[in-house]
């Protein structure tokens, strides 16, 4: 089963990549996120596509542009997540084949994103919207919309986020900080995992 889990690498280093990426598909989650205001993100997440392609779903996170697309197209990338809803990004992503995660907060976003081709919603922050917010804009969504929680959704609630309609997660410093190693990264992923796996079931 391939758990519904992004992990958000903000901050990785070409070094520390590789490792950190094995320990994390390892535990179980094999999508993986390099944002790009990470240091040298294009050859972190090529590095990571060439070590793991097979294994797990590389891409971006924080792209912005479509010459950003462009380039994590370029690095081997298939996975591309905004913090914010560009309908320009979107139609890049989707012309290259890629997947398209956009930020969205608000229905009017939610749909512009669903109308440009997007293949889920990333509500962001999550923290601000919670999960009454999810639960409100869920009973206006198309049947289907795939919608991750990202910003303040964790094993500490993944429950009441399940129930109020998420069908994912994107999660950041709570499974990597700069600096960590890969056995702190493996240890927090394995709970994390677990969680995820105990409230989807």
């Amino acid at each position: 089963m391939t758990l519904p889990l992004i992990a958000i690498l903000r901050g990785i280093t070409p070094a520390e990549a590789p490792d950190i990426c094995a320990a994390l598909i390892d535990a179980g989650i094999t999508t993986i996120e390099v944002p790009l205001n990470s240091p040298d993100a294009a050859r972190s997440i090529a590095a990571l596509v060439r070590l793991y392609g097979n294994r797990a779903l590389i891409g971006a996170g924080t792209v912005l542009s479509t010459a950003e697309v462009q380039t994590v197209a370029g690095s081997g990338g298939r996975l591309i997540v905004s913090p914010n809803c560009d309908p320009e990004v979107i139609a890049a992503t989707k012309a290259l084949g890629m997947q398209s995660w956009p930020g969205v907060f608000t229905p009017t976003e939610a749909f512009a994103a669903i109308r440009a081709g997007a293949d889920g919603l990333k509500l962001f922050p999550g923290s601000m919207a919670g999960p009454s917010g999810l639960q409100a804009m869920r009973a206006v969504l198309p049947p289907g919309t795939k919608v991750y929680a990202v910003g303040g959704a964790g094993p500490e609630n993944f429950p009441e986020w399940i129930a109020a309609g998420a069908d994912g997660f994107g999660i950041g410093s709570a499974l990597y900080k700069p600096g960590m190693s890969a056995d702190d990264v493996a240890a927090r992923a394995k709970n994390i995992v677990a969680a995820c796996t105990s409230a989807l079931t």
